[in-house]
């Protein structure tokens, strides 16, 4: 695997500073907003200087029900090639729910929600992976995420969910040290316990981020300082591996340049803190322990056998040669049990969520009513960014009204059709009692609810002339 190094999460915001810093040996891009055909001057600056450019994936939802989209597989792709990225990176999570499967409208999350750590929820999700990375050019490593909420039922540590994943599929690992944070926090789960589970040579590399506790809940914001807590786990994990490449996130509340600096020192020094204790053989991993009567059917390291151990064998979990034949999937089991039952249960948890559906059954209600007010308030933020006029024309009203309009209208298409779909509600719902407000948030939507832009098509600009009499009435 190769070696990245230490490195920041380039944004847009950020990308000067970025690229006047020292020390910085790769960054990580969101893939979605990469353009293949127009790559931001700055990513292309980094690279004509050898900065490694990772393209990092937020939306394929491969720990959903359906199988992954192959437009967006072939986007992550195209990403990777344009950028000459040595590897890609995605989320164990699913994003959206609902659809054919269930026979129920396709909700979109807006965010990575957890799936649950059961046989089925894992077989989808290796299926699913290795279908990725069938469609991909480089290798796939795939991230643990931040949870509020926990699924009754599960079968499965994250330890072992992951040790699992790892070996049936060589995937490689991006261990997010936050996030084990935020969970222990959030699900009261050890992160030693879990990195004790960890196949730690599969790990791809590390992301370390900053948060914030509001009652008794951590919040993984990715706007604020990197806390000890956070880099005490960094650090037990440099201790058992040395990890390939350590990352800074941070996606808004940006500090000065001086402070980012600062935090990636801390990061540096860290690292080579644990690396100093480090074992010079990775431990064993134990054994996985019966959960509710079930045992992991992973061997542990104990139970391989001398050529499974062998670094060329391809057998281990996290080796870039591991690949199934196409003959071993077709014999496979079908997953389309697996993935009925997933479908119905994660379109009850998002319809809860983004719908105001009851709770399913062995949910605390209470933090399910914490995560869909996160969720409104994500969806809020990020239509602000993508329609930036409509909390100008709004002011101090808009974020009041689109949480109360989030509520009770879950997101089903993007976040550009979110924003138009806001617009539409205040002004059919005679929400909007300021006649200037009233005018310019029509106008606003009138311009761009139509295939093109007013000014562009007379025959377009009589029919939305039309509409505009009608939202008056």
């Amino acid at each position: 695997m190769k070696r990245l190094g230490t490195g920041i999460g380039w944004r847009p915001e950020i990308a000067e500073a970025v690229e006047g810093m020292p020390g910085i040996d790769w960054v990580e891009a969101v893939a979605e907003n990469v353009c293949p055909g127009h790559l931001p001057e700055s990513l292309v600056r980094l690279r004509e200087r050898g900065v490694t450019v990772v393209p990092h994936g937020v939306s394929l939802g491969l720990g959903g029900a359906d199988r992954p989209d192959e437009g967006k597989l072939a986007d992550l792709a195209a990403a990777a090639e344009a950028l000459g990225s040595p590897l890609v990176t995605e989320h164990i999570a699913f994003v959206r729910a609902g659809g054919a499967l269930t026979a129920s409208p396709r909700l979109e999350a807006g965010h990575l929600l957890p799936v649950p750590r059961t046989r089925d929820a894992l077989d989808v999700l290796c299926e699913n992976i290795r279908i990725a990375q069938d469609a991909l050019p480089v290798p796939l490593a795939v991230e643990n995420i931040a949870a509020l909420i926990a699924w009754p039922g599960e079968e499965m540590t994250e330890g072992q969910f992951l040790y699992d994943l790892a070996d049936r599929t060589g995937v490689r690992l991006l261990i997010d040290v936050a996030n084990l944070h935020t969970n222990h926090v959030n699900r009261g789960e050890d992160p030693a316990k879990a990195l004790d589970e960890l196949p730690v040579e599969a790990i791809a590399y590390v992301h370390v981020a900053g948060g914030f506790e509001r009652d008794g809940v951590w919040h993984d914001s990715h706007a604020h300082a990197v806390p000890p807590a956070v880099l005490a786990i960094l650090a037990d994990l440099s201790s058992r591996v040395r990890p390939p490449g350590v990352l800074l996130e941070r996606d808004e509340n940006f500090p000065a340049p001086a402070e980012l600096e600062r935090e990636l020192t801390a990061i540096r020094e860290t690292v080579e803190k644990g690396a100093a204790s480090l074992v010079p053989e990775v431990p064993e991993a134990p054994k996985p322990t019966e959960v509710q009567g079930r045992a992991s059917t992973s061997p542990t390291a104990a139970e391989r056998t001398d050529a499974d151990e062998t670094p060329d064998s391809g057998d281990h979990p996290g080796s870039d040669d591991h690949q199934d034949s196409g003959d071993a999937r077709k014999a496979s089991p079908s997953t389309d049990p697996s993935r009925q039952r997933l479908a119905l249960a994660q379109a009850a948890l998002l319809s809860a969520l983004v719908a105001g559906t009851p709770v399913p059954e062995g949910f605390d209600g209470t933090r399910l009513s914490v995560q869909a007010r996160a969720l409104a308030g994500k969806r809020a933020d990020v239509v602000a960014k993508v329609a930036p006029e409509l909390p100008e024309i709004l002011a101090g009203a808009y974020r009041k009204a689109f949480v109360a309009y989030a509520h009770g209208h879950p997101m089903t298409g993007g976040y550009r059709r979110d924003a138009l779909d806001f617009a539409e509600h205040l002004l059919l719902g005679g929400r909007l009692e300021d006649p200037d407000v009233r005018q310019r948030v029509s106008d606003w939507w009138l311009e761009r609810s139509g295939p093109a832009p007013l000014s562009q098509h007379p025959a377009a600009r009589l029919a939305r002339a039309t509409r505009r009499v009608l939202l008056r009435r």
